[in-house]
């Protein structure tokens, strides 16, 4: 059982997959959906802060270096970009914005996309994380309860 934990721990952790992937795997594999959003939260949170301090700066390096350049570049285009068109659209509802692009569990609205979004626009890392945090328990619960009636036999569409 603890295998189960740590795995859907993990998945929680991968960008892109994060806890909108954790949940699902966590909650089908037979965890209790309490502990596993618990779990998926916890993981999916605990990257943020170093994504704030240091992914910018890792993705400016890296983005003239051979291997890994094409990799940095995409990563840092695609913060820039969501955090411009944010930032446009939300004004001073910034954070509200910031803690919806997080919690609506799409492709690419995670929290490593959040925090580095915020990180590039320079925003308050105080208010950036509450909003993320807020965000994560969001998609979290979204997850939780599409998981649970997909579990259940429940048609969605």
């Amino acid at each position: 059982m603890l295998k189960k934990y740590i795995i859907t721990f993990l998945i929680s952790m991968v960008p892109l997959v994060e806890l909108r992937g954790g949940v699902p795997f966590g909650t089908g594999m037979g965890l209790p959906w309490h502990w596993c959003l618990i779990i998926c939260m916890i993981g999916n949170m605990i990257p943020v802060p170093f994504i704030f301090f240091f992914a910018r700066k890792l993705l400016v390096w890296g983005s003239d270096k051979k291997l890994i350049g094409k990799f940095c570049s995409f990563c840092l285009n695609k913060g820039e970009k969501g955090g411009k068109k944010l930032q446009e659209k939300a004004g001073k509802g910034i954070y509200v914005a910031l803690l919806l692009f997080v919690g609506i569990p799409l492709p690419g609205t995670g929290a490593w996309t959040g925090t580095l979004a915020a990180s590039i626009l320079d925003l308050d890392f105080k208010k950036s994380i509450l909003a993320v945090i807020l965000g994560v328990l969001l998609a979290g619960i979204i997850m939780t309860v599409l998981s649970q009636v997909v579990k259940g036999g429940f048609a969605l569409f």
